[in-house]
């Protein structure tokens, strides 16, 4: 079993996939257009727009597109949770997607153990950042 996160953007699909690709140091395994596709799902106003895009990234896969019809609501009802094992990783990703967003909790010790923090980086989408508490040799 597989369980993805796919996100929905409303005409910035590939602006954002990009910043992603740049924090998680990803590569796009598919990046496909509108135009790219069946005729009847193109048109002049979406023909550019991101159809679908796959970005891979330490064995995960994030999906996205430009909503073809709808306009996006940006809801609250979920995030997107990254745990990383090393420290200095986890805070780079912090704050690369902190850039421009808002932080809800910073990205400090947390009582369980390891850090934690929360943000809705500048396209709208809440993440939630971990870091495994770091074991100390003897």
């Amino acid at each position: 079993m597989k369980l993805n996160s796919y996100l929905m953007f409303d005409g910035n699909c590939e602006e954002a996939m990009n910043y992603y690709k740049d924090i998680f140091d990803g590569e796009f395994v598919t990046l496909m257009r509108y135009k790219d596709g069946p005729p009847e799902y193109s048109s002049p106003s979406n023909e550019n727009q991101i159809m679908h895009a796959t970005l891979q990234f330490k064995g995960v896969e994030l999906l996205a597109s430009d909503a073809m019809m709808a306009p996006v609501t940006k809801g609250n009802n979920n995030y997107l949770s990254v745990s990383v094992d090393n420290e200095d990783e986890a805070l780079a990703i912090f704050n690369g997607l902190a850039d421009g967003g808002n932080i809800e909790m910073p990205f400090e010790e947390v009582f369980w153990g390891g850090k934690f923090g929360s943000l809705i980086d500048k396209f709208g989408v809440q993440w939630m950042v971990s870091a495994e508490h770091a074991t100390e040799k003897a």
